[in-house]
């Protein structure tokens, strides 16, 4: 399982690729800070002013800051930009590393670490089973920005789908074929998660193909939050994964379903 305990810094992590924007600071695994804004067409007028605040009420100063966490996308082109600016730009002037996380990933390890515990209980240092969370974002025309991931006491945390556009009516087979993948004593069960209200028909197709193929599938929605952001970016920050501070830029790349399976095509060729 994905743990925080290797770095022990404090990190500003901040998201923008949402209608709401998410930050927090963590020390180690404490959380000083946090904030959620609803607030799409307006995060360029209040980001700053929200990092400054939640900086001040974590009692962090530019020079006790180890490092800037920023949500790299998918998501809202213009969204996108807004932190990852503001990160570049932090980093930059107060001369702190950056590191950028996929926000469906961050969406997808929030959902573990508060929906299971929610919904039946069972905290995420304890799971039993195989678990797959696909984190979504309504990307306009029945299209998603989805990934998927996989989450298990023996298999830890790591990802199966690469982020991309799906029609997600469609990718609904796809999940149940490679949940069906699996060993029948090894069958996952799936968490459809984030923003799901404009989903629901294939949410509905989800559950009962599931039910089909014996497969639990559980509805988790779940907004991203800064907090579990800071915590992946943590992970890279303990393996020195840093990036350029000048040439980092958001996920603009929108792969359709086709290139997304050709993509993964090509890395399992690569890998036999």
């Amino acid at each position: 399982m994905r743990m925080t305990e290797a770095y022990n810094g404090t990190v500003l992590a901040l998201d923008t690729s949402t209608a709401a924007m998410s930050a927090a600071v963590l020390r180690g695994n404490q959380v000083l800070s946090e904030i959620e804004s609803i607030a799409e067409r307006n995060h360029s007028v209040h980001v700053i002013t929200h990092v400054k605040s939640i900086l001040e009420e974590a009692g962090v100063s530019r020079e006790s800051l180890d490092a800037i966490v920023v949500g790299s996308g998918p998501g809202s082109y213009t969204g996108m930009r807004i932190a990852v600016t503001a990160a570049k730009t932090l980093a930059w002037a107060w001369e702190k590393p950056l590191t950028g996380v996929s926000s469906l990933e961050a969406i997808a390890y929030g959902a573990l670490r508060e929906g299971i515990g929610a919904v039946d209980g069972e905290l995420p240092g304890k799971l039993t089973g195989t678990h797959f969370f696909i984190p979504i974002m309504d990307a306009r025309r029945g299209q998603v920005y989805g990934a998927m991931f996989e989450a298990g006491h023996a298999s830890g945390w790591s990802r199966i789908q690469d982020d991309g556009v799906r029609i997600m009516m469609d990718w609904v087979d796809e999940i149940v074929r490679e949940a069906e993948t699996r060993q029948e004593d090894e069958r996952p069960v799936i968490w459809l998660t984030g923003d799901l209200s404009l989903h629901g028909e294939a949410a509905a197709k989800l559950q009962e193909k599931g039910r089909g193929a014996g497969l639990a599938v559980n509805l988790l929605p779940h907004v991203l939050r800064g907090r579990y952001l800071a915590e992946l970016g943590m992970l890279n920050l303990a393996a020195e994964s840093f990036a350029d501070v000048h040439a980092f830029t958001p996920n603009y790349t929108q792969l359709t379903e086709a290139e997304v399976k050709l993509k993964a095509r090509q890395s399992g060729e690569s890998r036999g």
